[in-house]
């Protein structure tokens, strides 16, 4: 495949929620992925039907988080005033989905997503929408999943006390 540009919205969510309230929200909506009950599967002999059924449990909301960089933490000798806060959220059953129609897929999954705090001390949230990136790689059933996952953020940040869906569009 030649190296091609592609198109995409970046999304940002002013949410008007205190930023502290919306990243406790997040982090309940997405909960850090069970590494050790994918191991624990893998050791068991276990089968790819037991990681959708664990993976289930551990995103009742489709997304988990598999990474958290606390930005502010990491910046702040550099005399910065805002809180950040860079998540890597998704769900390797979802990924698989679309690895096998096309293994670029994994440029984009687990979905890179950021939350810092405006001159209100409110969250703003901001990533680049899934179907966009997933849509670039031209597959049909790559793009679908793409779509869902958009639908999924957007079902996450409701679960945070945000209506994104106008974002998304």
């Amino acid at each position: 495949m030649p190296s091609e540009n592609h198109t995409v919205k970046r999304v940002e969510v002013h949410t008007g929620v205190p930023y502290g309230e919306f990243v406790t929200a997040l982090e309940k909506a997405a909960p850090p992925v069970d590494a050790g009950a994918y191991e624990f599967i893998e050791e068991a002999g276990g089968t790819w039907d037991d990681v959708r059924a664990a993976m289930a449990v551990n995103a009742p909301h489709h997304l988990a988080r598999y990474w958290r960089i606390n930005a502010t933490q990491v910046l702040k000798l550099a005399e910065g005033s805002t809180r950040s806060i860079e998540y890597l959220i998704g769900n390797h059953v979802i990924a698989e989905s679309m690895f096998r129609h096309d293994p670029r897929a994994l440029l984009y999954a687990p979905l890179r997503m950021l939350v810092w705090s405006d001159d209100n001390d409110d969250a703003v949230f901001a990533m680049h929408r899934p179907s966009d990136e997933f849509g670039s790689l031209g597959s049909a059933e790559v793009t679908k999943v793409g779509e869902d996952l958009d639908r999924y953020v957007i079902e996450l940040l409701r679960l945070c006390g945000v209506d994104a869906e106008q974002d998304f569009a």
